[in-house]
């Protein structure tokens, strides 16, 4: 699915989807608990992908006026926590995102996975564009 009802989520998920977050999904909360209505997912591939996603989302709510709650984990890349009070964006390294498994502790909430918009250099080139020649001396 790659819209959202909620304008901000919505934008949320375009910001992660442009900067190559990887398996985006989303929980909704609203029929569990009175914290937060959703909790936004994603993975990046490296601590400063983590962190970069983390900043950008950061940075572009904060362009229409919406800034977090409360942060945490901004300094170590493995788990950033962004609370924009009805939603929480996650953004995990893989192996964070694996042991805390917030998608089976709230396996109860109805969940929404957007696809990922990152693409291997392999899967797109073609054998001509990957071709090149070694120079003699």
């Amino acid at each position: 699915m790659s819209l959202h009802e909620d304008e901000k989520i919505k934008r949320t998920v375009e910001i992660l989807q442009d900067k190559k977050g990887l398996d985006i999904t989303l929980l909704d909360l609203r029929k569990l608990t009175d914290t937060s209505d959703y909790f936004l997912l994603s993975t990046g591939t490296s601590e400063q992908h983590v962190r970069s996603l983390a900043g950008e989302v950061r940075d572009k709510l904060a362009e229409i006026g919406e800034k977090p709650w409360h942060v945490e984990g901004a300094d170590s890349g493995r788990w950033i926590l962004l609370d924009y009070v009805h939603f929480v964006v996650h953004i995990f390294r893989q192996e964070a995102r694996d042991f805390y498994a917030l998608e089976r502790l709230w396996g109860d909430a109805e969940r929404t996975e957007f696809e990922d918009r990152w693409e291997s250099e392999t899967e797109t080139e073609t054998e001509e564009e990957t071709s090149f020649e070694f120079s003699q001396f």
